[in-house]
Formats: structure tokens, C-alpha cells, sequence
């Protein structure tokens, strides 16, 4: 009798994704009757940073805002049918991130619930006694500055596994690989051998073609009359049906919106990958050369071929550093001769920046014409400058050192209300600190991830 394929549901894709996706896809576990487990993806390379400031301000906090709003609608279900929650919505606070699961457990009426929790990722306070390299092309990164916000190293999947194995029905985690996060239950569930490269490497697979959430299913594919996507709405997320041998069936929810094709799943495979014959994880160094990906079905595709070699013996350390302040300002033209109107508004609000604050670095887009590709000197958009667009919208954004000089370089534009080209309105002003992030390498052995179960009475 051929082995049951295990079931590994992603509910989100990023901290701010929709709060409500896990519901069908805990259905769809459920329904199925196989062995099963549900994972959050919440953490993009800034994201921890901001964590961290929010952990300061208190220390309670530092874990994914919305946590309690994804939990809420699926945790019951997920304890009762034994569908272990794996998250690394634990951002900064792992710890505070388990509290708040108990917390939420005990409002709705859940009696016992294990919460395990992942942590050695933040490596802020060791970072300069460590053996620092250089990430790619990059100059090795000055780890002894006073401004590092956050230094967070990039742990595998063995840590969730072994928290797994402690019979969590929570794993929270900090950093880890999206990947791990899918690879871990694979490794609990099969028992496969961490140095069983070409398994290991299809765990990885499964990994990064959920880890997006509904980008695999339909969401970031859609282009209309070009890639056509129904009921983006209610856009189901994915799911992976994965085999003891690493075949992987990627599906999602019956009933909900979006498509899974040959084509979805390309893009996903493809996504943020540098070297597919060497995609560098903490687990596996995956070769993609060989994938195939074929039709199994509506909503089905088959994913096989994905081979794997030793991981290397470094981690990737993202480190988040203070990066001044961010002033930006926007307001709008219409009718005829708003695109000429609006590149007087632009060029107006600059001069009198440029003049009020030699050398600050100053960038204006007129959104309508060309901003997405243009540069800092705007030098496409000139070569627009015979386009009338009947709706236009100018943003001024400068880059200071200070909040105040932000927020003053920004007024700018509201000045423009009488003081510039006729027909401006709807002015939005917004001042906010900047991160910036760097990647640096550090030995293996340089991380001991920790492992404990975080009980009520830690509530």
C-alpha cells in the first residue's frame, strides 16, 4: 500500500497578508484526512527591525502584530485534529509571540496546548566577536557600528523539527528560512535524514514554492487578457501533497478562487532565485536543473526532480541599520495639461528643497508618466515630456538625517496648494525612519538554536 503524502497548507505570505486565507486551507487538511500541518510566513528582511523597535518601546511585544487575527479563526481546529502551526511570527519576541498564543488559547476555551519556541537566531550582541565574511560582491559589512537595529542569522529546519518531535502544536520561531518552515514538518514526519540530500532538497522545493502564500496560486501571475485569474477575491492559498520520496502535488482549497497550472508554478520556482543550479540554503544546496513540472490535474500540478547537495558551511546574517529619515510628499493634477502642470510642480517643490537644503539627496516622480523605472534625476521622464496624461500624481522624496529636515523638505509640496501650478490637490504627507539592511556570513558553528516549550504558567 503506497505511503500517505503529508500536507503542508501555507497561510500567509508576509506580515500584513490576509488574515482570513487559513480558514479554507485548514478546511481542506481537514477534509483531507491526512497527516497535515499549517505554516505563517511573516517575516521580509526589514520586518524584524521593526520588530525590534517595538520590542523596545515593550517587551512584551516584537512579535508579528497581527498575530491573534491570523491564529484566531484556525487554532481550535488545527489543536483538535492535530494539525501542528508553524509560524515565524515570533519576529524579535519569540517568547512574548507563545504567551500571546496561550493567551488567545484560553479565550477560546482551547484546555491544553503546547507551544514551543525556536530562538539563537539574533545574534546583535555576538555579531562582533563572531568571524564575520563578506555576502557575494558585497564589502564586508562593519559589524561595530553603534546604529545595528537588528542582526538576525537565517536558522534551517532541523531546530521546528525537534520542536515538533516535543509534541508542539505551535512552533514559534524568529528567523528562519521561509523554506524551513515547510521542510521541518517533512523531516518530523518521514524521518528523513538531514544529510539525505535529494529528500532535503525537495523539502526545500515545497518550501519555497508556499512560501509566498497566494503568489503561487494566482496572485502576482494575474496580467488581464494575458494571464487570466478567476475570483481573485477569494483567492485560495496554497498547498503541497508531498510524497516520502519528495514527489510534490501542489494544489489549493476546492471552491476558492485563483489557479494552480504549470505556468503558476513556474513563476514560483523561478522567484527570487540567483543560481537555480545552486540555491543556498541552511539545509540543502538545492540544484533545480532538473525540476519538472507537469499537469495532474485542475488545480493540481506535479513538481519532481529536485536534487540537493551538502549545505554550506556558512549562515546568512541579515543586519538592519538606522537609515535617516524618509520625507515624501504627493498631490495630484487633472484635466488638460496636467502632465505639463505637474512637471512644473516637481521641478518647483525640488528648487526650493535643493536651495532650503544644499546636498540633500532629493528624488520627484510624476506617477502617470514614468516613476517605477525612472532614477533619482528623472531622466526618462523627459523623454516624456510631449505626453499629456489627463490624470497625473507628482512625489517629492527626500532621504535626511533628521525627522525635522524630513518633515520640512516634505511641506514643500503642500505649499504647492497656492503657491504652484493651477489645479493641485489631494496632498499627502508622510515622515517615517528609514531602515537599511546589509547580509554578512558567519560560520555555522557560530549558532546553537534553543528549543522549550513556553507553558501557561510563563503567561
Amino acid at each position: 500500500m503506497p505511503e500517505a503524502r503529508f500536507h503542508v497548507g501555507n497561510a500567509a505570505g508576509f506580515a500584513t497578508d490576509r488574515v482570513d486565507a487559513g480558514v479554507p486551507v485548514v478546511k481542506a487538511l481537514i477534509e483531507s484526512g491526512a497527516p497535515a500541518a499549517l505554516f505563517y510566513e511573516t517575516l521580509a528582511e526589514r520586518t524584524l527591525a521593526y520588530a525590534q523597535r517595538n520590542k523596545m518601546r515593550d517587551a512584551d511585544k516584537g512579535y508579528t502584530p497581527d498575530l491573534e487575527r491570523f491564529l484566531a479563526p484556525v487554532l481550535a481546529d488545527c489543536v483538535a485534529h492535530k494539525i501542528p502551526i508553524l509560524g515565524n511570527f515570533g519576529a524579535a519576541n519569540p517568547a512574548g509571540a507563545a504567551r500571546a498564543i496561550h493567551r488567545l488559547a484560553k479565550e477560546l476555551g482551547i484546555e491544553e496546548i503546547k507551544v514551543a519556541v525556536v530562538e539563537g537566531d539574533d545574534v546583535r550582541e555576538g555579531l562582533r566577536s563572531m568571524q564575520v565574511q563578506a555576502w557575494e560582491e558585497e564589502p564586508l559589512f562593519d559589524v561595530g557600528r553603534q546604529d545595528i537595529v537588528a542582526a538576525n542569522a537565517y536558522l534551517g529546519a532541523r531546530p521546528i523539527a525537534d520542536a515538533l518531535a516535543l509534541g508542539a502544536d505551535v512552533v514559534v520561531t524568529g528567523r528562519v528560512t521561509d523554506s524551513a518552515l515547510a521542510l521541518a514538518p517533512l523531516l518530523h514526519h518521514f524521518g528523513w535524514d538531514d544529510q539525505d540530500w535529494d529528500r532535503v532538497a525537495a523539502g526545500v522545493l515545497t518550501g519555497h514554492l508556499l512560501e509566498c502564500g497566494a503568489q503561487a496560486t494566482g496572485g502576482y501571475f494575474a496580467d488581464p487578457g494575458y494571464k487570466d485569474v478567476p475570483d481573485m477575491a477569494d483567492i485560495g492559498y496554497p498547498i503541497a501533497e508531498v510524497a516520502g520520496d519528495g514527489d510534490i502535488v501542489l494544489t489549493k482549497p476546492s471552491g476558492t478562487g485563483g489557479r494552480v497550472d504549470p505556468r503558476t508554478v513556474k513563476e514560483q520556482i523561478l522567484y527570487e532565485i540567483h543560481d537555480p543550479a545552486n540555491y543556498l540554503t541552511p539545509d540543502v544546496t538545492l540544484d533545480l536543473m532538473q525540476v519538472a513540472v507537469s499537469d495532474a490535474g485542475p488545480d493540481r500540478v506535479q513538481v519532481t526532480g529536485a536534487k540537493g547537495r551538502p549545505a554550506p558551511e556558512t549562515l546568512k546574517v541579515t543586519i538592519s541599520y538606522e537609515g535617516g529619515w524618509l520625507g515624501e510628499g504627493e498631490i495630484s493634477y487633472a484635466g488638460p495639461g496636467a502632465s505639463a502642470r505637474a512637471r512644473l510642480a516637481a521641478e518647483t517643490a525640488k528648487a526650493r528643497v535643493e536651495r532650503e537644503f544644499p546636498g540633500l539627496a532629493v528624488r520627484t516622480d510624476v506617477l502617470g508618466l514614468v516613476s517605477v523605472l525612472d532614477g533619482d534625476s528623472g531622466g526618462l521622464s523627459k523623454h516624456h515630456s510631449d505626453t499629456d496624461w489627463q490624470d497625473v500624481r507628482v512625489r517629492l522624496a527626500v532621504n535626511a538625517d533628521d525627522e525635522t529636515t524630513a518633515a520640512r523638505a516634505a511641506r514643500e509640496v503642500e505649499t504647492l496648494y497656492c503657491a504652484g501650478p493651477a489645479g493641485g490637490a489631494g496632498v499627502r504627507l508622510n515622515v517615517m525612519p528609514r531602515i537599511k539592511t546589509a547580509s554578512c556570513l558567519i560560520p555555522r558553528e557560530s549558532i546553537q538554536p534553543r528549543v522549550r516549550l513556553v507553558g501557561p504558567a510563563d503567561v
